[in-house]
């Protein structure tokens, strides 16, 4: 009897250890999802469709782990396409084949079928985002990743009390699919969007008056407000009346706190910021308006949200706002120039000194001939005069099978013919199709400079890396010049991202060290410049022993 007493004790106090110090009992879990992929009916600006969501939700689910947690999520495409997710952001050390990209890392999910995607978040904590990564499907199907810190580790700026995500996104009242076939048969521009969205909604709009967003506080509160750009093709400001935000973390990468009233956001981009609840009970405007400092046409709609503070009586005035100019470039520069990496000795900024590879990559829109097309031309878009040609088995695949004749590994990593990037544009306009990826070997440094290009007119392009954290090393306008820019390179505490905007006629300069091997795609997050050919992969070579090399395929991956 003596003994099972001590033993009931003993379970006890064991219980009660864990209750108090939860760290101490489980250093990470294993986080399940279902994600269903299902149409279904909505109606927005007055207009209804029939759109793809995940679990009937527009935004979708949020995918809440703490750093160190592996997360299986099971795909299950109830849907009338194929589908992929990609988990954009999250590093997939030793996860390629759960990246997600279509035809680069596997075949898509057909209807009817499913895929487990699992992975283990190592060294993040932030913000990110999940997205479809199949044509144009993104559209709607996307949502909110939160990695927590570890059981016990604070975050390094002051602890809000509560979190907010907000996820900014575009809206067209027809089939996106069907805008995209369009285009593509055409040879033209797609359709603008008819909207912008704050967490699926438009707010109020010429000719309806839709109900909008109201983003709930109470006095003397601080909030971390989690912002994701979920957009297709437009660069966002993001506005609150009267408050100011303290930027802390991008792309899941902590910052040095800096207060702004605008927050500049690109597509693919995470921003969060902390909001402080101190002005005046009332009802605060809050806009979602579009940056676009070249003459292309955009949508130019301002989504309106409110900003409500508890025990704010009925039928109160909204306190207004001014709206950022459309083409604010001074704006954009600031709040870009401001971002700088914690570089704190528990989140340094391991920025690499030396470089194994240095890479110049010209980004732009140039013109190939068609003859099914109206006007017996296309638009098309290249990476190095590259128009990326995507394959019809997925990259990886082709990789670890030795499947022949899918790639080539003859990337250039320079312009063939250089010119004056944005200057008068060369005489011959066309660029050259191809799917060419580029080698890195395992742990190998690499500097990329993403020049863009005037050949039909400049402009910015928001560039995402797969499998990757880089850190933004230096940017400007005009010409990349080697010998005068990379002195003015930040090699102390540049911001670390996992996407970019390189600035209309202008260059920006990124390094990271190739740690992860497998395929990972390397694109203009501009859905339209991606659908055009701005894209291009690279191949980082195994290491030594399995912790350094492609493990092999899940037994349920996806046939093409």
């Amino acid at each position: 009897m003596l003994a099972k007493m001590k033993f009931s004790s003993r379970i006890q106090v064991i219980l009660l250890v864990a209750f108090i110090y939860p760290a101490l009992m489980v250093e990470s879990l294993v986080r399940h999802y279902n994600f269903r992929v299902v149409l279904k009916s909505t109606t927005k600006l007055c207009s209804s469709k029939a759109i793809l969501t995940v679990n009937g939700k527009f935004p979708g689910p949020t995918l809440y782990a703490r750093e160190d947690d592996t997360v299986i999520i099971r795909v299950t495409n109830h849907g009338n396409r194929n589908v992929t997710i990609h988990w954009h952001g999250v590093k997939q050390l030793g996860t390629c084949w759960a990246d997600g990209p279509a035809y680069i890392t596997q075949c898509p999910i057909q209807p009817g079928q499913n895929f487990i995607y699992k992975f283990t978040i190592t060294g993040q904590r932030g913000t990110l985002l999940w997205h479809a990564h199949d044509s144009w499907l993104r559209a709607t199907l996307h949502g909110a990743i939160v990695i927590l810190p570890k059981l016990g580790t604070p975050y390094p700026f002051p602890t809000p009390q509560k979190e907010r995500i907000i996820i900014l996104s575009e809206w067209w009242k027809s089939d996106v699919e069907a805008v995209v076939d369009e285009s593509t048969q055409s040879g033209l521009p797609p359709n603008i969007s008819d909207a912008h969205t704050i967490n699926g909604h438009p707010g109020p709009a010429p000719g309806c008056s839709s109900q909008g967003f109201t983003l709930h506080v109470e006095s003397g509160k601080t909030y971390l407000l989690r912002i994701i750009n979920a957009a297709l093709n437009d660069d966002l400001f993001f506005k609150i009346s009267r408050h100011n935000l303290t930027v802390v973390e991008v792309d899941a990468s902590y910052t040095k706190p800096f207060q702004t009233d605008t927050i500049f956001i690109s597509p693919g981009q995470t921003t969060t910021a902390l909001l402080e609840a101190n002005k005046d009970i009332g009802n605060y405007l809050i806009s979602v308006s579009p940056f676009m400092d070249a003459p292309i046409g955009i949508d130019n709609f301002t989504s309106i949200a409110t900003l409500r503070y508890k025990h704010t009586p009925r039928n109160s005035t909204t306190f207004l706002t001014s709206i950022p100019p459309q083409n604010a470039t001074p704006l954009t520069a600031t709040f870009i120039d401001s971002l700088r990496s914690l570089d704190s000795k528990l989140y340094p900024a391991n920025v690499p000194l030396t470089i194994d590879h240095s890479l110049f990559l010209t980004v732009g829109v140039g013109i190939n001939p068609c003859d099914t097309c109206v006007n017996g031309s296309k638009l098309v878009a290249s990476v190095n005069n590259v128009s990326f040609v995507m394959p019809t088995i997925a990259l990886l695949q082709a990789y670890y099978y030795n499947i022949k004749g899918v790639y080539t590994l003859d990337f250039p990593p320079k312009p063939p013919n250089p010119f004056d990037y944005t200057g008068t544009p060369p005489v011959n306009v066309q660029a050259a199709n191809g799917t060419k990826l580029y080698r890195l070997g395992y742990n190998s440094t690499v500097q990329i400079v993403l020049q863009d290009i005037a050949i039909i007119l400049p402009e910015s392009h928001p560039t995402h890396l797969h499998g990757f954290n880089f850190f933004v090393v230096g940017t400007g306008l005009g010409n990349f010049d080697p010998d005068k820019d990379t002195k003015t390179f930040n090699l102390v505490d540049p911001v670390e991202r996992n996407t970019v905007s390189v600035p209309t006629g202008g260059w920006t300069a990124i390094r990271f060290r190739a740690d992860n091997p497998g395929i990972w795609f390397l694109h203009c997050h501009l859905e339209v410049h991606t659908t055009w050919g701005l894209k291009m992969a690279f191949l980082v070579d195994n290491g030594e022993g399995p912790n350094e090399s492609l493990t092999p395929p899940p037994s349920d991956l996806p046939a093409c």
